[in-house]
């Protein structure tokens, strides 16, 4: 059949055509172009996501009450030959197409037209199956308790993610406030820094709520993890600010790091110092705050920081520094 290009589901308010043949032209199409929404890089506007196997319906977003088509893909079928494992039948009530026995033949963008009028479209994805661990996919942190945190999403097969944080997205809701991406990080996997209110000088009673929906193929993955802000606090690597000799040890003064939150007597952390003795070369740790006594005779010394009051992740060691006097 062709239709100015495109290949059509061919439904209307006026007429139906048989289920099984148009299960056919649909597979058809899949084998003349086999791309569909393979690579997808950006979530769609709308989408509808389906348990493979089970039915859904799809909807012509429009207040046109004339006849018009549904079309998917747009490819041009001729014939197509019958295939015996592909099962979806398609069935049209009013403005809405109920997919049935949903599978991967069957996954792309539908679209309604009147004539050459696009009325909407929508993606029918499916739900992907139990995967990786979440906290193996997507690490969180803050480097303060200021109002945001940064989260990676590791390299994988995955075109797009995205993240909300709330009840909104985590029930799927249209007022959920999605995060895209800023930019790949290094590993060659998804970066994103989003926003919370918490106040940063009250006690946290309450959990963040944060989702995550990513895209593979026609796959659409979707998880929630709840957590306390105190929970992924990590600062930034702190300062040596100075090393003043005394009679036989050093008084090492280390400064937070400029992202940390203040004032500092409020929001305090706590410091541990590795050091080399010059003798031996024998490796030894201290924690102290805001000042550390160490031995004078050593090589080197390296620090880092930690919130004391909940015992967040370590920052990052600073590069080592050579000691001379």
């Amino acid at each position: 059949m062709k239709n100015n290009g495109s290949f059509s589901l061919i439904f209307s308010s006026c007429h139906t055509i048989p289920q099984k043949t148009l299960s056919l032209w649909i597979f058809g199409l899949l084998l003349i172009d086999p791309t569909g929404v393979l690579g997808l890089h950006h979530f769609p506007e709308n989408y509808v996501m389906a348990k493979r196997g089970n039915s859904v319906t799809l909807t012509c977003n429009t207040n046109f009450d004339g006849p018009f088509t549904w079309k998917f893909a747009a490819n041009t079928v001729d014939e197509a030959e019958e295939i015996e494992d592909f099962n979806t039948i398609y069935k049209q009530v009013g403005k809405n197409l109920i997919v049935s026995d949903v599978d991967s033949p069957a996954l792309g963008e539908y679209s309604c037209w009147s004539g050459e009028e696009r009325l909407s479209s929508t993606f029918l994805l499916v739900e992907a199956e139990e995967g990786n661990n979440f906290d193996s996919l997507m690490k969180c942190w803050a480097k303060s308790y200021d109002c945001t945190f940064s989260c990676n999403w590791a390299k994988g097969l995955y075109t797009a993610v995205r993240l909300g944080l709330g009840d909104d997205c985590s029930e799927g809701r249209k007022s959920c406030h999605w995060v895209n991406s800023s930019g790949q990080h290094l590993n060659g996997g998804f970066q994103f820094e989003l926003s919370h209110s918490l106040s940063p000088y009250a006690e946290e009673t309450n959990m963040l709520v944060l989702t995550a929906e990513a895209i593979i193929n026609h796959n659409i993955l979707r998880r929630t993890k709840r957590f306390y802000l105190r929970d992924i606090i990590q600062p930034e690597s702190p300062q040596i600010v100075n090393c003043q000799e005394m009679e036989q040890e050093l008084n090492v003064t280390i400064d937070p790091p400029s992202t940390w939150s203040s004032p500092h007597s409020f929001f305090s952390l706590e410091h541990e110092i590795q050091y080399k003795l010059k003798d031996d070369g024998k490796e030894i740790k201290v924690i102290g705050s805001p000042s550390v006594l160490i031995p004078k005779k050593i090589s080197m010394l390296r620090v880092r920081s930690r919130d004391p009051l909940v015992l967040s992740n370590w920052s990052q060691w600073t590069p080592w520094k050579n000691v001379t006097y």
